[in-house]
């Protein structure tokens, strides 16, 4: 595997494994299933409901041997009501608690709305008591990542973001290194968005490799130093997406790539009133 250090010294994990839209039920299955593929980042957050599942899957993973609590990259995140200080504090308390973890590796502030500064304090008081190895934040475009890490003695160790074939934020990309904070890709994917799984680009490109498009997808973010967060239930595709250190891209497949690009997100725009809005009203 892969890593990445970030700019606290920490190592990362570059190829991950997340739970968002996992049901609770299956999450503790699929998290012991990824750990047994060989991931060692698991991504889960306050808001996905399915912290205490993943926390049961990664005992399980510990206690028949598979793993140790050190081996593990294990991250979660608040929401936007959990922003004020004091709830902050209890959210990230309490997501150890029902993971049954000591600590946690990364804590995030998972959309850059409500009390930003007063969760960051929080977040860096349990980062100085041992409960979190690193901190950052997530969607925050290029802008607010600079104004944040400006604003703060402690800087956010990660950003993690949507980038994907359609979305491949290369500014983005080049102010976070300016800043030092690592860029994780939720979404690497697009959910398989404008037939990602199928793009005679990418399948082509694939093809050379005997590769498929979506671990055309994830090597095109390792050699791009991003992390990426993959998905699956199935065994055998969570065996396949982690297939992705034994090639490297050319100059010339990168470059048809970026040609993909259609500077736009496949989901939603962060900068929209209607999915401010939206966000605000889910918990």
């Amino acid at each position: 595997m892969q890593t990445v250090t970030l700019n606290n010294g920490v190592v990362m994990p570059q190829l991950g494994f997340g739970v968002y839209q996992i049901p609770a039920e299956e999450t503790a299955e699929a998290v012991y299933q990824a750990i047994q593929a060989g991931y060692r980042l698991i991504d889960t957050a306050s808001a996905y409901g399915n912290e205490k599942e993943t926390g049961e899957g990664i005992q399980r993973a510990i206690e028949e041997g598979l793993v140790e609590r050190p081996d593990l990259f294990v991250t979660s995140k608040l929401f936007i009501k959990q922003t004020p200080e004091n709830i902050a504090k209890e959210t990230i308390e309490n997501s150890l608690a029902v993971m049954g973890l000591d600590y946690l590796d990364l804590y995030l502030i998972h959309q850059p709305y409500g009390d930003i500064y007063g969760a960051w304090r929080a977040l860096v008081a349990a980062q100085n008591g041992g409960k979190l190895r690193a901190i950052g934040v997530s969607n925050f475009k290029a802008a607010k990542i600079v104004e944040f890490s400006g604003f703060n003695e402690v800087k956010p160790q990660v950003n993690q973001i949507e980038v994907n074939p359609w979305y491949q934020r290369q500014s983005d990309l080049d102010w976070h290194n300016k800043v030092g904070v690592q860029v994780e890709a939720w979404a690497p994917f697009a959910e398989g968005r404008h037939g990602l799984f199928t793009n005679p680009v990418l399948t082509e490109i694939g093809a050379k490799y005997g590769k498929t498009a979506g671990q055309v997808v994830l090597r095109w973010l390792m050699q791009r130093g991003v992390v990426a967060l993959a998905k699956s239930v199935r065994p055998e595709r969570m065996a396949e997406n982690i297939a992705i250190f034994d090639f490297e891209l050319s100059a010339e497949d990168l470059a048809k790539i970026e040609a993909l690009d259609m500077a736009e997100s496949a989901f939603f725009d962060h900068d929209d009133p209607e999915t401010v809005n939206w966000l605000i009203g889910r918990h």
